[in-house]
């Protein structure tokens, strides 16, 4: 009898996301080295404060370009890394953008006081009104602060999802306002023609990206491959998968356990653009999707017709195979979540466990041909139901179902609750960080 064994991860199967990582603290970190440099070289005023006010602007200018490479959706670093990554440290750098701005108005607000007989306040109304550029920066500020009020999470979550979207677009003026200040009083712009030259070269590179990613890349492909609705299959009551079709999809680098932000082109419904993940393994010919008809918007997708336009953004997301580590897999999936473990389970090479986890046998979505999938790849399949409490999925059961559950990667995605419980029962069971794979579906810019 011959043993036929699994194929071994490659050994440089963690690197892809080691190096993008690395890269990204790497990039602002040599550009701050650089923006201190050119500011050094253009010598400091007699007045404190001033100095602060402009190490902090500059400093400001770069986490504003910074800020537009994060959001830029460029299929290197999203694949690498992930959009839900990318959007947590999106969020971060903007409090640091806030806290830099507002050093900056205080510092020269305080500082340009100190030299005149006028209060902070009416310091900042006479610089506005007197030196070009100042009222521009002035603007920019009130728009991040307004930007940031509704991103905050208490404001995030009482507002929908496009007119959060509308309002961030106010950051794009807020960045050419911010340039276009800088380059009129910024003494650190003009000091030099190297120091012109980099700042130039900084805020092309971030704007290029923004450009690149999120306007021509999704142009170029949805003209490219034509996508359109091919059918409309009711999965359950609440649940329905549509199938879309285009040309030279054997092209498109979509893999298992990817999503796009969906837009199908009906009078009604032609600009919300929801995030879905690919529920079958692309195989060339067709896209899958299946969702949980849930709100209005999701529960139009089954009155879609064929042949309806479709304008698709992505793949996008780090939840694939490309960051293995190990030969066998462990997927746990929640309710809808299931979508993407599907695909990834129909690419996956090795022996896999799944587990999916629902509320009953009723709530298990496309179970039947997941037993089907498992049966023909030789994997196992655990439906594990009932309420949440007792948790099911606790380190105990986990590792009753799944003995060597630390020898193996581990792929999670379902609601926020499950799968942070999940997280931290293969935490307790000591499974290492670099074999655990989830993605959160929050979308930034």
């Amino acid at each position: 009898m011959t043993t036929v064994q699994s194929p071994p991860a490659p050994p440089t199967a963690i690197r892809p996301r080691v190096v993008a990582r690395t890269g990204l603290y790497a990039v602002p970190a040599a550009n701050a080295a650089v923006v201190t440099f050119f500011f050094v070289q253009a010598g400091f005023g007699s007045n404190a404060l001033i100095v602060l006010g402009r190490l902090t602007g500059l400093y400001g200018a770069l986490l504003m370009a910074f800020q537009l490479l994060l959001v830029a959706r460029l299929p290197w670093l999203d694949r690498r890394i992930g959009m839900d990554r990318l959007t947590s440290w999106h969020r971060w750098v903007g409090f640091g953008l806030l806290w830099t701005l507002l050093g900056h108005a205080v510092f020269i607000a305080f500082g340009y006081a100190e030299l005149s007989s006028m209060d902070p306040v009416n310091q900042i109304v006479d610089l506005a009104g007197t030196v070009e550029g100042v009222l521009r920066a002035v603007v920019a500020f009130f728009l991040i602060l307004a930007v940031g009020a509704v991103s905050a999470r208490f404001a995030r979550r009482r507002l929908a999802y496009e007119t959060w979207h509308f309002i961030h677009l106010y950051t794009y003026v807020a960045v050419v306002l911010a340039f276009t200040h800088q380059v009129a009083v910024g003494t650190t712009f003009t000091a030099s023609s190297a120091a012109t030259a980099y700042w130039y070269a900084l805020w092309g590179v971030a704007l290029g990206a923004l450009l690149a990613g999120r306007v021509a890349l999704p142009l170029w492909r949805n003209l490219r491959h034509q996508l359109r609705v091919s059918a409309v299959v009711p999965e359950s009551d609440t649940v329905v998968s549509v199938y879309v079709t285009g040309r030279d999809l054997d092209r498109l680098p979509a893999r298992a356990g990817q999503f796009f932000l969906w837009r199908f082109l009906t009078r009604d419904r032609w600009w919300k653009a929801n995030p879905f993940s690919l529920s079958a393994a692309p195989d060339g010919r067709t896209l899958r999707l299946t969702a949980k008809t849930a709100g209005d918007a999701t529960a139009a997708l089954r009155h879609l017709k064929a042949g309806t336009r479709v304008f698709a953004e992505g793949p996008y997301g780090a939840f694939t195979a490309l960051h293995r580590t190990r030969p066998e897999a462990l997927l746990i999936a929640g309710g809808v979540g299931v979508t993407p473990i599907r695909a990834l389970l129909e690419e996956l090479h090795g022996h896999a466990v799944v587990i999916y986890r629902v509320g009953a046998d009723r709530d298990a979505v496309l179970y039947d041909e997941l037993r089907e999938l498992a049966h023909a790849k030789g994997a196992e399949l655990h439906l594990v139901t009932g309420p949440a409490v007792p948790d099911r999925l606790a380190p105990a059961e986990l590792a009753r179902l799944v003995p060597d559950v630390a020898d193996r990667d581990v792929f999670v995605c379902g609601p926020p609750g499950m799968t942070t419980a999940v997280l931290g029962s293969l935490r307790e069971l000591g499974v290492p960080k670099q074999q655990i794979h989830f993605e959160r579906f929050s979308l930034a810019g």
